[in-house]
């Protein structure tokens, strides 16, 4: 595939179709730089996807596959966790923070599994939605990535990239991923989303991008908002992109081949936080 130039940096008259096709061009360099992206959430089965995913609002993802495997020990099922004891769930689920509301969310999510779709996640966001603690962002990365079906998931930093590279300038999640979904092929949204929050974390920051390491750095109308030097944009790189370790404690096959370090497992000290 032929490499972006800095003679095709967008100007500030670009046109919608130039804009797509931009677009469409940083989504294939980001193929080529993420082959391996991933759900950096650790799970084995719909249910904990959507429980991981409820966990990781207002934290990363790394504090939450440090903590869900005593939490799924404890819980591997939505009649387990409906059943749960509130104040021992809370314990639980400390360290992923505002652990009281997630875990009201948990029990109540996990209730309405059961009785409601017979203990199984359902494969539909018009069902997902209605659950306690399940919203949009929520719902596609469990239906794209435990179901299959395409969707966007609008984080905060799909928002704030789709924005950088002028792909919207909408602030509203829901109105984002209406707009951003007429640029790209349905096929395409699950694994844009991977590899648009990989850029997100790794290298595109938000307050200091390492513009100066960036393989799309020509396709960007934001290029130099952050650091150009090479060498120092290099020290600004994260997880595999720096040499350190990823979120997942047990990442797939390909992200191990490409070079990624699987995260640690909490220290007893962190689990008790």
């Amino acid at each position: 595939m032929e490499k972006a130039t800095k003679q095709s940096k967008p100007s500030k008259s670009e046109s919608r179709l130039a804009m797509v096709r931009r677009a469409r061009r940083i989504n294939r360099e980001l193929a080529d730089v993420y082959p391996y992206a991933h759900p950096e959430l650790d799970f084995r089965n719909p249910f904990e996807l959507l429980v991981a995913t409820v966990l990781s609002a207002q934290t990363t993802d790394l504090r939450v596959n440090q903590t869900t495997p005593a939490l799924f020990a404890a819980y591997p099922t939505p009649e387990d966790m409906a059943a749960a004891v509130p104040e021992e769930l809370e314990e639980l689920i400390r360290p992923t923070g505002f652990f009281r509301a997630k875990a009201k969310s948990l029990i109540g999510l996990s209730t309405a599994l059961r009785d409601n779709f017979g203990g199984n996640v359902p494969g539909r966001i018009e069902d997902l939605v209605t659950l306690p603690g399940v919203g949009r962002k929520t719902a596609f990365v469990v239906l794209g990535n435990a179901f299959g079906v395409p969707g966007i998931t609008v984080d905060t930093h799909f928002a704030r990239l789709a924005r950088r590279w002028k792909w919207t300038d909408q602030e509203d999640p829901v109105k984002i991923e209406a707009e951003i979904a007429e640029i790209f092929p349905r096929s395409d949204w699950t694994m844009l989303s991977h590899r648009v929050i990989f850029h997100g974390r790794r290298i595109c920051h938000s307050r200091k991008p390492a513009c100066g390491a960036c393989p799309i750095a020509p396709l960007c109308p934001a290029y130099g908002e952050g650091e150009t030097d090479p060498e120092k944009a290099k020290k600004l790189l994260k997880y595999e992109k720096g040499g350190y370790a990823g979120q997942r404690l047990s990442p797939p096959e390909e992200y191990l081949a490409a070079g990624g370090i699987p995260a640690p497992p909490a220290s007893p000290s962190e689990a008790g936080a």
